[in-house]
């Protein structure tokens, strides 16, 4: 699979609402065929930042990237931003999460 970590620095007053601002987006990544996973998370640090962690099938992420909703949300979504968001993506065996045995719950 192909594994994604971006993260995005939103403006100040779009922090609280971004979820909603990336609802369209969101759902309908999450919907698409090979889609593993597509989660938000906001910093604890910074109220501004959020964290997205994607994975896809396969080849299925460069569909992602040419899809309608990915084209709108790179339209709708940058001006809400306070910078080109960063991002990490690496190609890793399996479509799961692992489990982290040193913190093993009994």
């Amino acid at each position: 699979m192909i594994f994604i970590a971006a993260k995005f620095k939103v403006q100040p007053e779009y922090a609280d609402q971004w979820p909603e601002h990336a609802r369209e987006f969101t759902e309908a990544t999450r919907n698409e065929p090979g889609c593993l996973w597509f989660d938000w998370s906001r910093s604890v640090e910074d109220p501004n930042e959020y964290v997205l962690l994607e994975a896809f099938k396969d080849d299925a992420a460069e569909a992602h990237v040419t899809s309608e909703h990915f084209k709108k949300a790179q339209q709708d979504l940058p001006p809400l931003l306070q910078e080109t968001p960063k991002v990490r993506n690496m190609l890793i065996e399996g479509e799961h999460w692992d489990e982290l045995g040193e913190m093993a719950v009994n």
